[in-house]
């Protein structure tokens, strides 16, 4: 989607140069080219160029560069046949290979999913207590989700009666070795398959060895209200994040997708499976439920030479053709295809379906109510970069013979890499004619011309593009781009037909970098910009974003934290009204009521809370602070670890020490702490409050926080 900064490292400018090269000086020979020659600081550039790209295509997804831009360039269409499509993939390696290329829609998931905990049981001695609840669910909490009424994946589901909780042992132990002693028809969750690389049939039983324990990590199904009723009733092997509809719970394994019937809790049915299909390293990427649909979205990468038919799951259930395919107006790097599709939850069927060409790393998925988004990393082509420089601010420090060939080289139709060794032959030659005293006063005034030049044109270096997927055809509605890059999937926000993105650029280029800034761009229903607001934190970098109908909210951060307001209500006339700087920095944005918006960050190693009043938007307020004794919350990365119950006016967030509830009615205070390493998640059910860990489920009493009950989970 993930961590709080997504930048690459910082490299040295002249990380590409090998002081044993040719063009390494040797004091020995007067004439030979020095290490802050011409080609020098051209061509460290262009290595670091390189560089800088290649490490972002395992951060971003990529697809065509706007076109400096020539909107055709954003357009996407279908290959006609295989040989377009392999005469496109031989051209991506030549892309991948030179100092600069661009890749089309590289993708991985932006959004962490979360683990909300499971139930609790009862103490016989809260018996008194019991005899007044009620079976009637009058309200429950759902997982904490961007887009109200778009579900997405957690390890904890619950319909208000049962809890669905999928233990994290999976992540954090190591399995231990079974045995295969008979093979039992898979009807039943308590038969289904081994939860990681066992290469077992699903329709196999595991059974330990008789003095060898097993390891197999499984979703628990509780009964969970009333309280007094609170027992575990069944298990599910296996383990993943979850969607719940209807009385059917779909877990996203690593390698499979099953939908499991629910409605009897003692006894849970496999009613379908997707096994993705292991031969083409078919991958989940993300999943969201809305209206009863599950939009999937899948990778598969590319075997050079059969690139297609891509088989997305085993056994014929979904292939995608090479004339299946979309792929950008020009030619980027790709390895794999990513495939977005609507799946039945009730019966596994895949519905509709669209594929891209794309590259492996990380994308952000974001999807509204009518759309989905597809944000993608465009990178520059170093070597028209440098051609622009060199004919727009540097021609008078060549002659008219070299810009010539400068010129020529530019309109020629052949690789990036090839353009970029033609490029590299035209500057050495002309250097080396060059006398000691000229070169020098020619060095001197490339690097200063070049390093003005790359501040001035940030916003070419980095941009990002997007897709559009319209829900109602599944196809493609619109493509766009902005500079810079986003953070995460609250950096995008439909409104009103409108996208809001929030983008942070520079602040990676070395010597010759510029400083980071930040900007907000409003898209029309197009994607072509209405508006923008830019320079936002100037030498910092976005650290969260949160956009509440007419608002923005954006807090970047270096060694203070601002918090920026923004009025978005005129999509044409987009602004900055306002600015707070504190120390420290807010990760993740809440909204808890009216003009309040909660920030979860860290100040001085520590948990950091903070409650910003935005009544006035020209001066927002931090009116509430909390430091809590905690060196990391998931909050900061994970928004599903989040629960707000506005209705009690409380929120709980876990830490490595134990779970916290906070009370904001009257300020901001700490209303409870269970202090437990495995804690979670929580939940509530009615005016009980639920705090799950893998270890243990605590249920309170919401009027005065007593103890009703606990469960072990073990």
């Amino acid at each position: 989607m993930d961590g709080i900064n997504n930048s690459p490292e910082k490299l040295p400018i002249e990380s590409g140069i090998n002081t044993a090269s040719p063009f390494a000086r040797d004091p020995s020979k007067n004439n030979k080219i020095t290490a802050a020659g011409i080609f020098v600081i051209v061509f460290s550039f262009m290595i670091f160029f390189g560089l800088y790209t290649f490490a972002k295509k395992d951060k971003s997804i990529n697809i065509p560069k706007p076109g400096g831009s020539d909107s055709k360039s954003l357009e996407v269409k279908k290959f006609e046949s295989e040989a377009e499509f392999k005469a496109f993939l031989v051209e991506s390696k030549n892309l991948a290979g030179s100092a600069g290329y661009v890749s089309f829609g590289a993708l991985e998931d932006s959004v962490s999913l979360p683990t909300i905990g499971g139930s609790m049981g009862l103490n016989a001695m809260e018996a008194p207590l019991m005899e007044k609840q009620t079976a009637t669910v009058d309200r429950y909490s759902q997982t904490n989700v961007q887009v109200a009424g778009i579900d997405e994946p957690d390890i904890l589901k619950t319909d208000g009666k049962n809890i669905f909780y999928s233990d994290s042992g999976g992540y954090f132990g190591t399995p231990m070795p079974f045995v295969l002693r008979q093979t039992v028809e898979d009807t039943q969750a308590t038969v289904s398959e081994p939860s990681s690389g066992s290469g077992v049939s699903s329709s196999s039983k595991i059974i330990a060895p008789d003095s060898m324990p097993v390891y197999q990590n499984k979703v628990k199904v509780i009964s969970a209200f009333p309280p007094g009723d609170l027992k575990k009733e069944s298990e599910i092997n296996g383990q993943g994040e979850m969607l719940l509809t209807n009385n059917i719970l779909v877990v996203f394994n690593y390698n499979k997708i099953s939908g499991y019937d629910v409605s009897n809790k003692k006894n849970p049915i496999l009613k379908w499976s997707l096994d993705l299909d292991q031969e083409s390293s078919s991958q989940i990427v993300t999943s969201r439920l809305k209206d009863g649909k599950i939009y999937l979205v899948t990778r598969n990468y590319v075997n050079d030479f059969t690139p297609c038919a891509i088989p997305v799951f085993a056994g014929d259930r979904l292939t995608i053709a090479c004339t299946d395919i979309y792929h950008p107006g020009i030619n980027v790097s790709v390895d794999s295809v990513i495939t977005a599709m609507v799946v039945d939850p009730q019966s596994g069927k895949i519905d509709k379906k669209i594929s891209f060409v794309g590259s492996s790393g990380q994308s952000i998925v974001y999807m509204s109510q009518d759309n989905l988004y597809v944000t993608y990393a465009i990178s520059e082509d170093a070597t028209a970069f440098m051609y622009n420089f060199l004919v727009t601010k540097a021609s008078d420090l060549f002659p008219q013979s070299v810009l010539e060939k400068l010129k020529k080289l530019n309109s020629y139709d052949i690789s990036n890499s090839s353009k970029s060794q033609e490029l590299q032959m035209i500057l050495s030659q002309y250097q080396a004619s060059l006398g000691k005293d000229e070169r020098l006063r020619v060095e001197n005034e490339l690097q200063n011309r070049l390093k003005d030049y790359a501040k001035e044109h940030s916003r070419d270096l980095e941009k990002t593009g997007i897709v559009k997927v319209g829900l109602d055809k599944f196809e493609v509605t619109g493509t766009g781009s902005v500079s810079g890059n986003p953070l995460n999937q609250f950096s995008l926000d439909e409104y009103q037909n409108n996208l809001r993105i929030a983008t942070t650029t520079g602040g990676s280029w070395g010597s010759m970098a510029s400083e980071s800034f930040s900007d907000v761009y409003v898209l029309d229903k197009d994607l072509k910009k209405s508006g923008e607001v830019l320079d936002l934190g100037v030498g910092e970098r976005i650290y969260s974003v949160r956009f509440i109908e007419g608002r923005g909210y954006v807090v970047t951060f270096k060694q203070t934290d601002p918090f920026y307001v923004l009025d978005l209500a005129n999509e044409n006339n987009p602004k900055k009204v306002g600015e707070l700087k504190i120390p420290g920095f807010s990760s993740y944005l809440h909204p808890l009521k009216n003009n309040l918006i909660l920030g979860v960050g860290q100040e001085d190693r520590q948990v950091k809370l903070s409650i910003f009043d935005v009544s006035s938007p020209s001066d927002p307020k931090e009116v509430e602070k909390y430091n809590l004794d905690e060196y990391w919350t998931e909050v900061q990365n994970n928004h599903h670890a989040f629960l707000n119950d506005s209705e009690k006016e409380v929120f709980f967030i876990p830490g490595g020490k134990g779970g916290y509830v906070f009370s904001y009615k009257n300020g901001l205070s700490l209303t409870k702490a269970v202090a437990d390493y495995s804690v979670k998640r929580a939940l509530y059910i009615n005016n009980y409050f639920y705090i799950v860990g893998d270890n243990k489920i605590s249920v309170f009493n919401q009027s005065d926080w007593t103890l009703v009950n606990s469960l072990d989970l073990n």
